[in-house]
């Protein structure tokens, strides 16, 4: 925190025009025009969306209300405390024999949880066949934890993994577990293979946000929640690994699209093998989970790169945020470091981020704290609660509430001759289809 502190002690005394991607031209040239039919179905898959992440928000955070409550008694705060404690020396023992490097136990613990709660569950219940209520709601917190924070650090477990050559095992134990959070876990919440090995490394990691990235939000007001209707509309391509796929094909990137290709196939084998065992089964156990992904994947899309700066339209510096909060699992909302050293190890970000500070002032990068990626959308986008923004903004230079509120009006406004449907991955899909 002594980047913040520093930050706090001076606090407290338009695109260019014509801006495309070669992918775009080349689309546009060969008359492509987007799929109305794809559109409007992208829009009923985000109301479903919706649904479905309101669904399990009930029951994350209601159950989290009577775990509050439960927390009341002495006797049961005492014995879960104890458990939690011995359950993390064993991780602590345990990952220094199986982990490549032991500073991951933390995903290891998370690895460990959902293998001996959310697949035996999961099996179970195909062997019961019918669905039965309580294993489903048993399900959900499994994947989703209380107030989703399970959610939260499996986004940033599978994230982190997907930057190591090798995942997190040592080489013993690599041929058997591999990528584990993303070719084995991942399946149970809806994420197709490859999304973040090859999509996100190489796709995202290379466009870092800009106006050529499938996840760009710079063509959209980030304030407006129909926009972000829109964004989660069009972000079920991404999540269903077609966006990825047309961009590589489009760039001619043949490794990249058999990557995607062959992660889209299993999981939709996968999908596909559920749904015919059981229908019910299927929505509760597989499309939920989908729906659910594409949510919250295009929640934290829209706001890690939300701050669009139209004086530095291709400064990754300055549209990247950086968030610091209780929570912050692996370091998840040092967000520009990671991008700025994607292979570095989450441990080291602290200290990275005092190394880059001077670029960060230079490009005017927005740093909010004690705020989370979920709080942030639900400040930025559902409630629009400026004020409370500008409060938890910790500026480079001396601002006003008037200033910082002006500041953060600027930063999210759409891109001029930027629009949303007119990215050219979206324009490739709507031609392949």
């Amino acid at each position: 925190m002594q980047f913040v502190d520093n930050l706090a002690e001076a606090d407290l005394s338009e695109v260019r025009k014509g801006i495309r991607s070669k992918t775009f031209l080349r689309a546009t040239s060969a008359g492509i025009k987007p799929n109305l039919v794809f559109r409007w179905l992208g829009v009923v898959m985000a109301l479903a969306s919706a649904a479905a992440i309101s669904l399990v928000a009930v029951i994350s955070i209601g159950c989290y209300g009577a775990v509050k409550l439960l927390g009341k008694v002495r006797p049961l705060r005492d014995g879960f405390q104890f458990l939690s404690w011995s359950y993390d020396r064993f991780i602590e023992r345990l990952g220094e024999k199986v982990l490549r490097d032991p500073r991951d136990t933390p995903a290891l613990r998370l690895m460990v949880s959902l293998s001996l709660s959310a697949v035996p569950i999961f099996l179970v219940q195909l062997v019961l066949g019918k669905p039965r209520l309580l294993l489903v709601i048993g399900f959900y917190l499994a994947l989703y934890g209380l107030k989703f924070e399970r959610f939260v650090r499996m986004f940033s477990a599978k994230h982190l993994e997907a930057h190591r050559k090798q995942g997190y095992f040592s080489d013993k134990y690599d041929k058997v577990f591999g990528r584990y959070v993303e070719f084995f876990i991942g399946y149970l919440y809806g994420n197709v293979p490859e999304l973040d090995r090859t999509a996100h490394v190489r796709l995202h990691h290379r466009k870092n946000g800009g106006i050529d990235d499938t996840a760009s939000t710079s063509g959209y007001d980030r304030t407006s929640r129909l926009d972000f209707l829109w964004y989660l509309a069009d972000n079920i391509w991404t999540v269903l690994g077609l966006a990825p796929y047309a961009y590589f094909k489009a760039e001619g990137d043949e490794e990249n699209q058999r990557r995607m290709l062959w992660g889209m196939a299993r999981y939709y084998v996968y999908f596909a093998a559920v749904f015919i065992y059981d229908w019910r089964i299927g929505i509760a156990f597989v499309l939920v989970p989908l729906l659910c992904m594409n949510a919250i994947t295009a929640i934290a899309a829209w706001v890690q790169h939300a701050f669009y700066n139209p004086e530095r339209p291709d400064d990754y510096f300055a549209n990247t945020v950086t968030l610091f909060d209780e929570l912050n699992f692996m370091n998840e909302g040092y967000h520009l470091c990671h991008h700025h050293r994607a292979g570095l190890h989450w441990t080291e970000m602290p200290a990275h981020l005092e190394r880059i500070r001077g670029k960060m002032r230079e490009s005017g990068s927005l740093v909010f704290r004690d705020m989370d990626f979920l709080a942030l959308f639900v400040e930025l986008t559902v409630l629009r609660r400026m004020d409370v923004l500008a409060e938890k903004l910790v500026p480079w230079e001396p601002l006003n509430h008037e200033q910082r509120l002006a500041l953060l009006a600027k930063r999210t406004k759409p891109a001029k001759g930027v629009r949303p449907w007119q990215e050219p991955t979206h324009q490739a899909i709507y031609d392949a289809s």
